[in-house]
């Protein structure tokens, strides 16, 4: 997965196709949980690109979006945001798998 590098990057990349953001920090230990299923989803789900966004490193982009716990998903397409799951709960591989299928 990508690491988001910039807040310009971000807007470049929401503009293209179906695009999912995770929010998501190396201290937080509900992140570590879905860790190692990310790229089996990533694989299955190949008609979006997934990026990572750290946390610490843009808060203003969380703040701006209201993504004020992690692990946390946006997804966009071409532009506009579609869905979001977003809170400070532990997610499964069946919830995040639900959240997919809706973009």
């Amino acid at each position: 997965m990508e690491k988001l590098q910039t807040e310009a990057q971000f807007q470049d990349l929401k503009q293209k196709g179906k695009q999912v953001f995770l929010f998501s920090a190396n201290w937080c230990p509900d992140c570590r949980v879905i860790e190692p299923f990310i790229p089996e989803l990533e694989a299955a789900y190949e008609d979006i690109n997934f990026t990572y966004v750290d946390r610490d490193e843009f808060i203003d982009l969380c703040i701006a979006h209201d993504i004020f716990g992690i692990p946390s998903f946006l997804a966009f397409k071409d532009g506009e945001e579609v869905s979001r799951f977003v809170s400070k709960d532990r997610k499964t591989r069946e919830q995040i798998e639900d959240f997919l299928n809706q973009i």
